[in-house]
């Protein structure tokens, strides 16, 4: 009784249509439909169009059928295939090239592989800008926040925070000033009057304890290696003519080592033969020269903060005696 046979013939006699093998199931289903329609038992009535079932993305994408619109777009590396690519340079490549760490932020910042001397001098810059003590207000943040328990990264960030147009922040700003100056034909002296007479700051001239007397051996280290490596530094030759007026009037008011880094930065990107005009002054307008200065720099900010937990020091609480309060009454002035 448990048997398909057994099932199957007890259903044929209570008056189902039984077919005698499954293959024949749709042939028996269309004679019963069939044999009801013609007597008149179901009347058949037009159907509506079959609802489209959506296709499947992943399925249709696979075949190349539609394409998903990114949301990022990258022009600098890629990590999809069998190895990773800086700019299309494998990373394997980068190492048995040898191109070093200024060849890779030139793949990465600037797409393209500069020539050695020019990744020479990024790594330069890199090296000049990487400390320059602990009294700075980047260092001195990263000092303080180190101090107070935070993590690396925290105790970074409040050093970098700090950087702006009066530490370190200047480079871009002092390198359009220069190169504009430059390229607008006016002789240094006038343009020094110009400058004076609206009022405006000269980025990149000035030193708190530099002069000429006491030069800043990283100024002479930067401009030696632009003249002697650069095709051309009209930009550079332009901010020491600055220089020779402006230190007249006071021996400290020198090409610093921000403006230095900046203007012999822009005839580098100019003079040597991968970058047109407009990239030159795009890259400016980027940021990449305050970016190069926040990347040295953040060499120094780590080391400070590493040096503190090696030394193992407290808190920070600025003393007293270094500190000027000045309170008021209600109604009157300052005591």
């Amino acid at each position: 009784m448990e048997t398909a046979a057994a099932k199957n013939k007890a259903m044929k006699e209570a008056g189902f249509h039984v077919p005698d093998s499954f293959d024949l199931l749709p042939e028996m289903i269309n004679k019963v439909y069939t044999n009801l329609v013609e007597a008149g038992e179901i009347v058949e009535q037009h159907e509506g169009e079959t609802p489209q079932v959506p296709m499947d993305y992943t399925w249709a994408k696979k075949l190349g059928m539609v394409r998903k619109p990114a949301n990022f777009i990258s022009s600098i590396s890629d990590d999809r295939g069998e190895e990773l690519t800086y700019c299309g340079m494998s990373i394997s490549d980068v190492f048995s090239k040898e191109i070093g760490i200024g060849g890779v932020l030139s793949l990465l910042w600037f797409r393209r592989q500069l020539p050695a001397y020019a990744t020479k001098f990024i790594e330069m810059i890199l090296m000049v800008t990487a400390d320059h003590g602990p009294a700075v207000s980047g260092a001195h943040n990263t000092i303080v926040t180190a101090r107070a328990g935070k993590d690396l990264v925290s105790s970074l960030c409040s050093g970098l925070l700090t950087i702006g147009p009066r530490f370190g922040g200047a480079l871009d700003d002092a390198a359009r000033m220069f190169a504009d100056a430059q390229g607008s034909g006016v002789a240094p002296k006038d343009w020094i009057e110009k400058m004076k007479k609206s009022n405006q700051l000269i980025m990149g001239i000035g030193h708190r304890i530099k002069s000429l007397a006491n030069p800043d051996q990283r100024v002479e280290i930067i401009k030696g290696f632009a003249k002697k490596n650069f095709n051309s530094t009209p930009v550079l030759d332009y901010a020491l003519a600055v220089e020779q007026i402006t230190t007249r009037k006071r021996a400290n008011l020198i090409l610093n080592v921000d403006g230095c880094i900046a203007v012999s930065f822009v005839d580098m990107i100019r003079s040597c033969g991968a970058f047109s005009k407009e990239e030159c002054d795009d890259l400016m307008a980027f940021g990449c020269l305050n970016g190069l200065f926040v990347l040295g720099r953040s060499i120094g900010f780590i080391g400070h903060y590493l040096d503190q937990l090696r030394l193992k020091q407290p808190l920070y609480r600025h003393p007293w005696d270094d500190i000027t309060y000045i309170q008021e009454l209600a109604g009157q002035g300052p005591e």
